[in-house]
């Protein structure tokens, strides 16, 4: 039986940058007619952490019961699940609207097919060199990714901004999924989002890919730089602080922005 309900209230394009291909995000999704449909929203779960289905809906243009349909779908696969709201999420008075996420599962169908090869080659690269061997492919790989952009070249907000918003960018188009948040207050600075890691698996077995990504980030800035939240931890991004001038020497510790706090790459 062929679903006709109406989904889409315009004819607009909805196309989302996430710096990996159709294909990957296609292995996210359920084999259906509609297969698009569900390929967008899986974007979505991918690039905001957590989202309500009426913030599906309004970014899509989908009628709610479509929504639920798609959500319904991925969770019965195991690729989705529901999250209660934490309580800076809720918007007014009333019951907080709840939350979607993809899952760990969800997550690895993404694009990781080669995560076994990856490890493997790493394992032998570390037999054969050691752990020097191994630091200098990983300073190597994010090198290569960050090459080409410019370095801030002062330590005025401005530039630092520009600088972190190079540095999503290049994370982008190698697969990261990158955004960059200005975040005020007591912790004053810009956070880079990377709502995906391409190489999470792998990491979780050598950090120093990690550890390499944060000291290249720091060198790129100019300034030291902090990792709030990782992927390879379960968190739904890897969120790095960059302090901007704070207007405070008491400043409290930074804490991830509100749209990676739940659960973030490298």
């Amino acid at each position: 039986m062929v679903d006709r309900s109406p989904e889409l209230r315009h004819t607009g394009v909805v196309k989302i940058q996430t710096g990996f291909d159709d294909a990957a995000v296609g292995a996210a999704a359920a084999a259906v007619p509609d297969g698009h449909t569900r390929r967008a929203i899986v974007r979505l779960l991918v690039e905001s952490g957590t989202i309500t289905a009426g913030e599906i809906g309004d970014r899509l243009g989908l009628a709610a019961a479509g929504v639920r349909r798609h959500l319904d779908a991925l969770i019965e696969a195991g690729d989705a699940e529901s999250v209660p709201a934490a309580a800076w999420q809720q918007a007014g008075r009333g019951r907080p609207a709840k939350r979607f996420r993809l899952t760990a599962a969800g997550r690895a169908k993404l694009n990781h097919a080669y995560d076994d090869l990856a490890s493997a080659a790493m394992r032998q690269l570390r037999e054969i060199g050691g752990e020097d061997a191994v630091r200098a492919f990983a300073r190597r790989r994010i090198d290569a990714i960050l090459a080409g952009v410019p370095a801030a070249d002062s330590a005025d907000d401005a530039e630092v901004e520009a600088a972190a918003e190079r540095v999503a960018g290049a994370l982008t188009k190698a697969g990261y999924v990158a955004t960059t948040t200005r975040v005020g207050g007591p912790i004053h600075g810009v956070q880079i989002c990377q709502h995906h890691c391409p190489v999470s698996h792998v990491a979780e077995e050598f950090p120093e890919l990690c550890e390499a990504e944060q000291q290249a980030m720091a060198e790129v800035l100019g300034t030291h730089v902090q990792r709030l939240a990782t992927i390879v931890n379960g968190d739904c991004a890897c969120t790095t602080h960059v302090p901007l001038t704070v207007p405070s020497s008491k400043a409290p510790s930074p804490r991830p922005h509100p749209t990676s706090i739940e659960g973030a790459s490298l």
